[in-house]
């Protein structure tokens, strides 16, 4: 299965390894799932993950982000006609679809329905694929 991987799960995973978004980092390190992602999403991730309220230490904000790009996809993003909630959101979408990922995983679904335009991207929680996967 490949998958778009949002930020929050990313984070949450990384925060409680024994919960759903630990769960789907676990698939990824094993192998069994492949993750896509551009410059902008991995730009994020280590943004993000470097914040000093998560705790994590640099080199292992460094190796995670080194594993995503040794076992993952990149994919050039293409622009698409919709407008999200959150605009900071789109290149996730962007990727999903022009990598024609099987699913785009986030602990918040609500942040993709379009506002404006449309996109057939299917959205899953991480439990929601878990569930797929078994």
């Amino acid at each position: 299965m490949r998958i778009v991987l949002d930020t929050n799960v990313l984070v949450s995973g990384l925060l409680s390894p024994h919960g759903a978004p630990g769960q789907v980092l676990d698939l990824l390190v094993a192998g069994e799932i492949t993750l896509i992602f551009d410059d902008r999403i991995l730009a994020e991730y280590r943004e993000v993950a470097r914040r000093p309220r998560f705790g994590f230490r640099v080199e292992d904000v460094s190796r995670v982000l080194d594993l995503i790009r040794a076992t993952g996809e990149h994919v050039v993003g293409r622009p698409m006609a919709v407008t999200l909630p959150d605009g900071s959101d789109l290149p996730f979408l962007e990727v999903a679809a022009a990598g024609r990922a099987d699913a785009l995983v986030t602990g918040n679904a609500r942040h993709f329905v379009p506002i404006g335009g449309h996109h057939s991207v299917p959205v899953l929680s991480p439990r929601a694929l878990l569930d797929a996967l078994r």
